[in-house]
């Protein structure tokens, strides 16, 4: 969480970047509060010596940070002072470079389709207040570009808003209601290993220079939350709903059968509660529609008497009966497909 001065000074986020930190004093020595996790993925990767062979070599964290946002732009979810961001660096020879970034690129076109989202890429080039020359700069852009037109992705430049030590790719998702957000980035850098004097052996038994390419798919786990949950207005898919299932007793004298049906379906693996209370049906059913739970399973006396289960779905109403192993059938095809 907290890394001392020289090393915000030696990546160049102290010269570049300090507007937007935090700074702590510790025994008369300064420090920051991490903006980034870049910094110290790189001391990992430089704790032990790495071969050609060994490379890409990716690195992935769920890393914790914090950000000095001005207080008029912070917004819910979507505007954080403090966040965690689904980070990796990827640390690569220069011939691996175009290939890993059509790797990215894939996986995030992946999962934006699996939420349901679309897209749009924007390559940001060099900015005002970058490191490095205009020939390094030039060679990173170029990778990025000849990667997207490679595997046929539409894409807008946007000049001068690239990091400061390297171009990237942003991801930026459309919601329900036509709002875009930027959540993933593939950020090329050739500057920060030279910074932190990052090497490998190569197949000449030399000390070679890797790559890095900092990547993120969601961004911030947090405003990725907030742009799922406005997009789909909280009425979850099967597969994502943090509540599957809700099973409604008729009368308290369907419990038993219920709780049956409830430690059967938990048994399976789905997310289901249980409303056994001594209240209407109508009001349980309400309550359940108002939680946006994509199925009810509703049981009476005539569903105890055959064995079955009554099914109610989200935005299509009663669906029959059903027995209990067709049902479990239906809803695994749902999830697996993603639905």
């Amino acid at each position: 969480i907290i890394l001392n001065k020289e090393l915000w000074v030696r990546s160049g986020h102290w010269d570049h970047y300090r507007e937007n930190m935090y700074f702590t004093e510790i025994d008369g020595k300064e420090y920051a509060v991490k903006p980034m996790n870049c910094p110290g993925g790189m001391l990992v990767y430089k704790s032990s010596l790495h071969s050609y062979r060994e490379l890409p070599i990716r690195m992935a964290e769920i890393g914790l940070v914090h950000r000095h946002e001005l207080s008029g732009v912070l917004h819910g979810l979507m505007r954080v002072r403090a966040f965690n961001q689904d980070d990796a660096h990827i640390y690569m020879t220069p011939d691996q470079i175009k290939d890993e970034i059509k790797g990215v690129i894939t996986l995030a076109d992946k999962i934006y389709s699996v939420f349901g989202f679309d897209y749009h890429i924007e390559l940001s080039t060099k900015p005002e207040n970058a490191m490095g020359s205009d020939e390094v700069w030039e060679r990173a852009t170029t990778a990025l570009r000849e990667a997207l037109e490679e595997l046929g992705k539409e894409y807008r430049i946007n000049e001068g808003d690239g990091a400061f030590y390297g171009p990237k790719i942003d991801f930026h998702l459309k919601d329900s209601i036509g709002r875009t957000w930027q959540c993933g980035t593939i950020q090329l850098d050739f500057m920060m290993p030279e910074r932190f004097d990052l090497t490998y052996i190569n197949e000449k038994g030399e000390k070679v220079r890797p790559v890095m390419l900092h990547r993120t798919i969601y961004g911030s786990i947090e405003r990725f939350m907030g742009i799922l949950i406005e997009h789909y207005a909280g009425v979850f898919p099967v597969w994502l709903a943090p509540e599957q299932i809700r099973i409604l007793s008729v009368t308290t004298r369907n419990n038993e059968y219920a709780q049956k049906i409830f430690f059967m379906l938990s048994e399976e693996g789905f997310r289901v509660n249980a409303k056994l209370e001594n209240e209407k049906i109508g009001a349980k059913i309400r309550d359940a529609e108002l939680a946006r739970v994509p199925y009810m399973i509703i049981i009476g006396d005539r569903e105890e008497e055959k064995s079955l289960i009554s099914v109610r779905k989200k935005g299509e109403g009663d669906l029959g009966a059903f027995r209990l192993e067709e049902f479990i059938e239906r809803v695994k095809k749902e999830i697996k497909e993603y639905k």
